[in-house]
């Protein structure tokens, strides 16, 4: 699995025989079963996960019991609970296997590692996290000025791979509408 992360690295940037043997030796490969958690509420999240296979989401379940999906993560992407990770404190959130998954993980202090040792890795974070706040940026403001249909279109054409494999309530959760609405949206998008 390492390979995976290995050839999304060389897609990104340069770097030296020596700093991927660096990489590779603080890397640990973790498989999970579909429904698995790798991170569950009050749980620190000591780590930053890159997905190698498979498709996790990211959520929180409110005091009536309803999930709240905030994220979600496929092939050549990371998930984490940046707060839980940064600060120490218990996550608010799931991490869960969606489907079967391999995930290659890396502990907050090998990673600060990794950015020291390595600049062109440090600035690839960076690059990463700033893309991630400016989708949260876009996501948040999506959910205040658009209609349910618009936020499922929106969903469609940024990630038209992920409509298939995200079971229709976690989709509606990530939308922030219920399951009926979606099956609703469904039909009118179809039938145009």
């Amino acid at each position: 699995m390492f390979e995976r992360f290995r050839k999304y690295i060389e897609d990104k940037i340069i770097i030296s025989e020596n700093d991927y043997q660096l990489i590779e030796s603080v890397s640990i490969v973790k498989k999970l079963r579909k429904h698995q958690f790798l991170l569950t509420e009050g749980d620190i999240c000591t780590f930053n996960a890159f997905v190698c296979e498979g498709f996790l989401r990211k959520y929180s379940v409110d005091d009536k019991g309803t999930e709240h999906t905030v994220y979600f993560a496929t092939e050549n992407w990371w998930i984490a609970d940046r707060q839980s990770l940064m600060d120490g404190t218990p996550s608010k959130y799931y991490i869960e296997a969606i489907e079967d998954s391999v995930v290659l993980l890396i502990s907050k202090s090998n990673f600060e590692l990794l950015s020291e040792k390595i600049p062109p890795f440090r600035d690839l974070v960076n690059q990463l996290i700033q893309r991630s706040l400016n989708a949260t940026h876009e996501r948040i403001n999506n959910t205040f000025i658009s209609t349910a249909e618009e936020k499922y279109n929106h969903f469609l054409n940024s990630f038209p791979n992920l409509a298939n494999r995200t079971p229709r309530y976690m989709l509606a959760s990530y939308l922030g509408i219920t399951p009926e609405t979606l099956s609703r949206i469904r039909k009118q998008v179809s039938g145009k």
